[in-house]
């Protein structure tokens, strides 16, 4: 009796130790599974901050400009020879004459034709642009001389700002030896001065780095964005609607589900075939513009407002629906005056996703022309235009080292806008958002 109940008790204890064992083992794998997690976690917050460390060491001078001030004669006899003050007259002159005369004038010892043209490089076109403006405002300035800052070139620029050694040979940087001592000679002089870059939020596009600017592509993102709102925020909710609320389930609707869900999935580039065979080549609608962009972002984007959509109805209670027929409303009176004013918060939520998504697309673009380049800023849907991304593609692809770090601030823009609506999206879903 004596050993039986020794061999139980004996048996008890190794099922304990046993199940004590089994116990640590599976916390120890709780444990390692919740650091592997926080491990994840901590590798993509490094890298995001890596990758927007680098954009911000990058792109963070391109918001300083450098400027010269010079004095300008507004000489007549070149401006306005018969003093008649033609303002046709005044917007041909030959500013940039005015321009060279002035820089030469500031070294008046600077002598052959190659000198010459080097010191001219110096001073950005916009200079002549400048000059332009201030004549057209007040046509009183004929005549007079004027002391501005202007711009310098990119190579002028790039040297200030660091990015020139003058330490390597003369052979293997875009600024020669005598530039650079002119350089250094405006800056003993107080001459030189950095400022924040306004332009670069203010222009259009440019062959030139240190003209180049955002605000003909941010107005292209623009009016896109507001064609594809348009198009696709009420589309995408009345499909939702009727999907989710009055469909009838068979196998028409199981197989729209599954295309709409197929759709979420297909690469952009091919919404941008579709766009370029349908609006452009058959529709022959304008080509880079942002009305056809639009159409074929709303195209993309109306997936993702779908599927959003009949999650936030899914959401609501069958209570409320339950509710409102119970009192004598109809099918659409209850979906509309109970049921979607209580989804409506998922589905914007939903809406701002896709939208932002839509925001950092290129591909589709690219594909129907709207990779041009465009100077002017567009005045509406129909005006030739680009968006930012592709602004920020196409600078990406130019040599001057001036448009890399013109890239990476554009990229910082196009950055802060999706995280500010990202942010939208996840203010609205913690305000409206109700737990049932």
């Amino acid at each position: 009796m004596t050993d039986v109940v020794g061999e139980v008790a004996a048996d008890r204890q190794s099922r304990a130790a046993r199940d004590a064992k089994l116990i640590r083992k599976r916390y120890a794998v709780e444990r390692r599974f919740r650091l592997y997690g926080i491990a994840g976690v901590i590798v993509a917050l490094l890298a995001l901050v890596v990758l927007i460390g680098s954009m911000a060491w990058r792109g963070h001078s391109a918001f300083i400009q450098s400027y010269v001030q010079l004095e300008f004669h507004l000489d007549a006899e070149r401006l306005d020879p018969q003093g008649t003050r033609d303002v046709g007259l005044l917007q041909r002159a030959d500013y940039g004459g005015l321009v060279r005369t002035a820089i030469r004038e500031r070294f008046p010892e600077v002598k052959g034709r190659r000198d010459k043209r080097a010191l001219s490089a110096l001073i950005s076109t916009g200079a002549a642009d400048k000059l332009r403006k201030i004549v057209l405002e007040d046509a009183d300035t004929i005549g007079t001389t004027v002391k501005i800052w202007v711009p310098l070139s990119d190579d002028a620029d790039m040297f200030l700002k660091g990015y020139i050694d003058r330490n390597v040979p003369e052979s293997e940087r875009r600024l020669n030896d005598k530039q650079i001592a002119w350089l250094d000679q405006l800056e003993a002089d107080g001459a030189l001065e950095k400022r924040f870059n306004a332009r670069f939020f203010a222009s259009g596009d440019s062959r030139e780095p240190e003209l180049a600017g955002i605000r003909g592509a941010v107005a292209g993102s623009f009016f896109t964005l507001l064609v594809t709102l348009l198009l696709a925020f009420p589309m995408g909710v009345m499909t939702a609607i009727y999907l989710e609320e009055f469909a009838p389930k068979n196998r028409w609707t199981d197989l729209i589900e599954v295309n709409i869900n197929n759709l979420a999935a297909v690469p952009s580039i091919v919404f941008g075939l579709l766009g370029l065979a349908v609006f452009l080549n058959f529709m022959n609608l304008p080509r880079s513009a942002p009305l056809v962009g639009g159409m074929v972002l709303a195209l993309m984007t109306l997936p993702t407002i779908i599927i959003s959509g009949r999650a936030a109805l899914k959401a609501v209670p069958p209570s409320i629906r339950e509710a409102a027929l119970g009192v004598g409303a109809s099918r659409t009176q209850a979906v509309t005056q109970h049921v979607l004013p209580l989804a409506m918060p998922g589905m914007l939520t939903g809406t701002i996703i896709g939208m932002a998504q839509a925001l950092g697309e290129t591909a589709p673009l690219l594909m129907i022309g709207m990779v041009a380049f465009i100077v002017d800023i567009p005045g509406g849907p129909t005006d030739p235009a680009t968006v930012l991304p592709v602004q920020i593609f196409l600078w990406a692809d130019s040599p001057e080292r001036a448009f890399v770090e013109r890239t990476a601030a554009a990229t910082l823009v196009l950055l802060a806008f999706l995280v500010l609506m990202n942010a939208i999206a996840v203010v609205l879903r913690k305000k409206f958002e109700r737990r049932w």
